[in-house]
């Protein structure tokens, strides 16, 4: 699995929002479209060049998976988040830096279109500004390695996780691990264009401890005039006796995110040795 993490800090003269993912979204999404797109126009119903275009990709493609994904935690005092990109798209890293450039510096954010001239932007966690200029890496395509294995850990659900079985979210302490672990495997096989297939190992392990709590979120579709809810899960939940596996399998949850709605910062986890 490859991928490649941008991540950026800045202070902001007034807090940003308890849930940054739905304003961050639609203000790279506008950055994004300016930078992309060659249609004088810029509609992309009809456009001639939806083949081959990223904004179209990232936002207006139907029946296809996005491969990225906002990552940040709640209620932060400051705007500290990383946009990760994965598989193929990673090589589009030079379109996304300029699109968050632009965000930041002509198109602002929130309603009143605060413009930031002054941030930190990192690539893989090490800084590309030098002199006031932002300088890519040759190399910035990283690709995931499992880390020494932990039989006893405790999972971290840092934004609300969206997790469905039987066609219905869960909303309380029935959640497994092998929800957990079905759904990163499954997001895993769409992130990398496989089919779909059952988890091919025994999962193991034992939840002795579960601190879970729904957490309920309001997006406001600009587009659609209407909003939309995206609660989930948080909370902690303690395993014992782990299988190697699944271990490896959270670790890259921890990457490529779990769940619905990853692209809005949804479905973020921490994975800490016990």
């Amino acid at each position: 699995m490859i991928y490649t993490k941008l991540s950026i800090v800045f202070k902001s003269e007034q807090k940003p929002p308890f849930f940054i993912g739905s304003q961050l979204r639609g203000a790279f999404g506008y950055a994004l479209k300016r930078v992309s797109c060659i249609n004088p126009s810029f509609k992309c119903d009809g456009c001639f060049a939806t083949t081959n275009c990223l904004f179209y990709d990232f936002y207006e493609a139907k029946s296809v998976y996005r491969k990225y994904r906002f990552d940040f935690e709640l209620g932060k005092e400051l705007y500290d988040f990383s946009f990760y990109l994965f598989d193929d798209v990673c090589e589009k890293l030079p379109y996304i830096v300029s699109a968050f450039n632009l965000m930041l510096t002509k198109y602002g954010l929130g309603k009143d279109r605060k413009k930031y001239e002054n941030f930190n932007m990192f690539i893989n966690g090490k800084s590309c500004i030098e002199d006031d200029n932002i300088r890519l890496p040759k190399d910035f395509i990283k690709e995931f390695k499992p880390t020494k294995y932990h039989p006893n850990i405790l999972i971290k659900f840092k934004t609300p996780l969206r997790i469905k079985r039987n066609n219905r979210f869960i909303r309380d302490d029935s959640l497994s691990l092998k929800d957990i672990i079905n759904s990163i495997y499954h997001r895993k096989l769409r992130l990398t264009s496989k089919e779909l297939q059952k988890y091919p190992y025994e999962i193991k392990g034992e939840a002795v401890k579960k601190e879970l709590y729904y957490q309920e979120l309001i997006r406001l579709s600009n587009r659609q005039k209407t909003k939309m809810k995206l609660g989930g899960l948080m909370g902690e939940m303690k395993i014992e006796n782990i299988d190697k596996n699944s271990y490896e399998f959270l670790k890259l949850g921890e990457i490529i995110g779990c769940g619905k709605s990853t692209v809005f910062g949804l479905g973020k986890i921490e994975v800490e040795e016990v």
